[in-house]
């Protein structure tokens, strides 16, 4: 559904994030809703020496499929 997914491969920071050759990358979440959920967020993050939360290896609400689990965590459930 396309209220689900976009790219938007027209912008200079497209893709923020390494992605594989092909990969279809969801710029929906351009800034991650989940960030602020510290750990509990789902992806891929590292906290850096600073306590700043690192998400440069994260995917998760880039990812196509995943839509529907950004927005259940969003939900609270």
């Amino acid at each position: 559904m396309s209220y689900k997914f976009f790219s938007n491969k027209e912008c200079e920071y497209y893709p923020c994030h390494k992605i594989a050759e092909g990969e279809e990358f969801n710029c929906l979440f351009c800034f991650c809703p989940l960030y602020s959920m510290g750990e509990k967020c789902g992806g891929n993050f590292t906290i850096l020496s600073n306590n700043i939360k690192d998400c440069s290896n994260c995917t998760f609400p880039h990812r196509k499929d995943n839509y529907d689990k950004v927005i259940e965590k969003l939900s609270g459930n």
